[in-house]
């Protein structure tokens, strides 16, 4: 059996949880502890769990784990993963085990829920304005002594409710900001390296606050021209690193060492290496990447822009697709059309629609591999429209399963507050939980 590799977090609340009969994924006739998924023997392809089912193949999430750990090493990078894509304890956990630095997150909320279970350090890639976001923040740093968090900041305003805030809760250690410099036209962030260098000193000078770092994220940048994304890139990877030079040069930084910050799912690469090459500042550089697909990628929008990292690599086993989503035909209303059990509310839509990759008739030796003449046409809420080939219209009757790969984890993750651990001839082994 593949095992993920596990670390400190406080998972035992979970094991003895007792799920309750109507868990989606889950065909339970009585409460069952969590803990005692992986011994009921089940597998998918006896239709021993409930339909829609969402899967992690233990084995391709331990190949993605292992790969991004030798990327790193190889790059001098560290790795804090966005956890908003899974906000799993569990998968925190084990990415933590396997060497990740601290994890990403978002929200307060998600930063509670991380600590909660024992997650140490965090880089709240977001700004933090909320009175309550920020009264919640502080609270956790005065509880918990070990307890570390680094939040952004991309404007003035930001920057003094956050010294007013930690002035006035008394707070006993600074509060570490990165400056987020931001792309025009699309999200939070500084929009030129003169207002990011004003917010730089702004944090530097305001009681109760420190300047840790700089931050971007270039994941914005993805369009269907590569070529030209690559340029521009790497043009905004270099401009952040000319900002850790231009604060760096005024002594603004403080703290032993200074977090330089980037990386989506999209062109990790590019800001591994782009960030390598930091030397001569008066202080370490930590390169921070933060990819969280890269953890199940997908069979869509994340694996073909891997597939072109590992391209720009030289080749190789990169990162492989571990989520998949299964579900029964509901019913054959036309030859060609069948219409699977589900939708909108199981398997994410926004960046492509979910691909049939096998189809299984319970009780045969295996199941099938489907070719792209299979499709999802269409989707609703609880319902999506498979279209076959017409010369294969007998091969897929009412009851049999389809097993689909997605694309974008992040808006599958969050239709599922329990995912199956499956071995590759789908036998549960455990779960996960989420938390969004």
């Amino acid at each position: 059996m593949t095992t993920l590799p596990t670390g400190g977090l406080a998972l035992s609340q979970l094991d003895e949880q007792l799920l309750q009969p109507g868990v989606k994924g889950l065909a339970l006739t009585a409460p069952l502890r969590q803990h005692m998924i992986g011994v009921q023997r089940w597998n998918v392809l006896a239709g021993d769990t409930g339909f829609p089912v969402a899967l992690l193949k233990t084995s391709s999430l331990r190949h993605n784990l292992d790969w991004m750990r030798a990327f790193c090493a190889r790059h001098g990078a560290l790795l804090a993963p966005h956890g908003k894509t899974t906000m799993s304890p569990q998968l925190f956990d084990a990415q933590l085990a396997n060497g990740a630095w601290g994890i990403t997150l978002a929200t307060a909320s998600q930063v509670q829920v991380a600590a909660r279970f024992g997650v140490r350090r965090v880089l709240l890639a977001n700004e933090v304005v909320a009175a309550s976001d920020i009264r919640v923040l502080l609270q956790l740093l005065r509880d918990n002594p070990a307890f570390e968090l680094f939040a952004l900041a991309d404007s003035l305003d930001g920057v003094q409710r956050l010294a007013d805030a930690v002035t006035a809760a008394g707070l006993r250690r600074p509060l570490p900001l990165l400056v987020e410099l931001g792309i025009a036209g699309k999200r939070a962030g500084c929009r030129t390296s003169d207002e990011a260098m004003a917010v730089a000193r702004a944090i530097a000078a305001a009681p109760g606050l420190q300047l840790a770092g700089i931050e971007g994220y270039e994941g914005l940048l993805v369009t269907t021209d590569r070529a030209a994304d690559l340029e521009r890139v790497d043009a905004f990877l270099q401009a952040m690193v000319d900002l850790v030079r231009q604060c760096d040069a005024e002594g603004l930084f403080a703290g032993p060492q200074i977090l330089l910050s980037a990386g989506g799912s999209s062109y990790f690469d590019r800001v591994a290496q782009c960030f390598a090459g930091v030397t001569g500042t008066s202080r370490p550089v930590l390169s921070i990447v933060r990819s969280g697909c890269y953890l199940t990628n997908d069979h869509g929008h994340y694996f073909e822009l891997t597939r072109e990292l590992d391209e720009r690599a030289g080749g190789g086993v990169g990162l492989v697709p571990a989520l998949e989503v299964w579900s029964t035909v509901l019913s054959r209303p036309e030859p060609t059309l069948a219409i699977l059990g589900m939708g909108k509310r199981d398997a994410s839509h926004d960046l492509g629609l979910p691909r049939a990759l096998l189809r299984h008739r319970i009780g045969a030796a295996g199941p099938v591999a489907l070719d792209d003449g299979w499709h999802i046409e269409k989707m609703n809420d609880q319902h999506a429209y498979l279209r076959l080939p017409e010369n294969e219209v007998d091969e897929l009757r009412v009851g049999d399963l389809v097993g689909c790969g997605i694309s974008h984890p992040c808006t599958t993750f969050d239709k599922w507050s329990v995912l199956l651990l499956v071995e590759d001839d789908y036998r549960v082994t455990g779960a996960v939980n989420t938390f969004f």
